[in-house]
């Protein structure tokens, strides 16, 4: 009876999966973060959303009455 209550003691002792999933969820973080900086730092990308703030500008602009 008591190496059952060891054994059975022992399935549920997961302190080591915190420091598991710590580690994932900073690899994938430091990842994404990767992937989001290579993207910004693509000239195409950036072109991209020059002209996307660029057209909401004019749009801002001419709601408010001015520009041709």
């Amino acid at each position: 009876m008591a190496r059952e209550l060891v054994k059975v003691g022992r399935r549920r002792d997961q302190r080591g999966m915190t420091t598991a999933e710590y580690a994932v969820g900073t690899v994938a973080t430091v990842s994404f973060v990767g992937i989001i900086l290579a993207i910004i730092n693509n000239p195409e990308f950036r072109d991209a959303i020059w002209k996307i703030v660029l057209v909401i500008i004019k749009v801002i602009i001419q709601a408010m009455g001015g520009g041709a």
